[in-house]
């Protein structure tokens, strides 16, 4: 699409929003042209996606899938029917249908050991083996010792948060690049936890991990839109430039949305080609 003042193709994407604990409507002012949801109750993030605020494009996990009262069941935040909690097999089975029934395109999962009991191993390996059978890729919260490492080994294609709660090995963080993405979501730490998150992410990307902009929107105080802060803390990360540009995810304009960017449609997800950042 071009227009008299230049052409206009693309909008960046936000790969971590909560769309129920903000205001939607804000989001037409900003420059953003994409957001994922990554929790909210499935019936109201659908209609919302069904109906954006200024055309800008709404892909949805629908609700947390947890153990029984694991994270964020206990949570003041956490809106009604925002998370499923699942015993087993069967519930996964039914939880991951009624997500892709909803129109999620992603499933997200809940990994949290310091807030509550987390999946074991096979019932994790089960969910994501589901989830693929209905073409969704997994997105965890993964958070408490040893989670983030565990992820890509069960098949887990992206974390939600950069890992925080500890310091990855160098050769945790090399094993992590070319298998799972990280969604920054650098911004919303203070001290030792922002210190933690920063340094892990520094390193995943100079291994050549595919680093995703996402701010955990409905997480404290933030923009309704493009974070400076969290675009600042991806830089003091060390990604800059056309490596920014990567993170952000530039998808192409619409006749509502329209951007002075370079765009490219793409699965959030899809790794790129590891090349180490020296």
């Amino acid at each position: 699409m071009s227009v008299t003042d230049g052409t206009v193709i693309g909008g960046f994407t936000d790969h971590h929003v909560h769309l129920q604990l903000v205001d939607p409507a804000r989001l037409s002012s900003g420059l953003l042209g994409r957001v994922l949801d990554l929790g909210s109750a499935p019936a109201a993030v659908a209609a919302l996606a069904a109906d954006p605020p200024g055309g800008i494009a709404i892909s949805f996990a629908g609700a947390f899938l947890t153990p029984v009262g694991g994270y964020p069941s206990d949570r003041s935040w956490a809106p009604e029917g925002s998370f499923r909690e699942i015993v087993d097999v069967d519930a996964a089975e039914a939880a991951v249908a009624e997500m892709k029934a909803a129109g999620a395109s992603v499933i997200k999962v809940a990994s949290n050991s310091t807030a509550g009991p987390v999946f074991g191993d096979d019932l994790l390996q089960a969910i994501v083996r589901i989830a693929d059978r209905h073409g969704l890729p997994v997105v965890a919260h993964a958070e408490g010792p040893g989670e983030a490492q565990r992820m890509p080994r069960l098949g887990v294609r992206a974390l939600a948060h950069t890992p925080f709660t500890e310091r990855l090995s160098d050769a945790e963080v090399s094993a992590q690049a070319g298998r799972i993405a990280w969604i920054s979501t650098l911004a919303i730490h203070e001290g030792e936890s922002r210190a933690i998150a920063v340094d892990n992410l520094r390193r995943f990307h100079a291994h050549g991990g595919t680093v995703r902009y996402g701010t955990d929107l409905g997480n404290g105080d933030q923009p309704v839109g493009l974070n400076p802060a969290e675009v600042d803390a991806l830089r003091e990360a060390g990604v800059r430039g056309a490596a920014l540009i990567r993170a952000l995810v530039p998808v192409a304009a619409t006749a509502e949305r329209r951007f002075l960017l370079p765009a490219r449609d793409a699965d959030p997800f899809a790794l790129e080609p590891v090349v180490r950042v020296h």
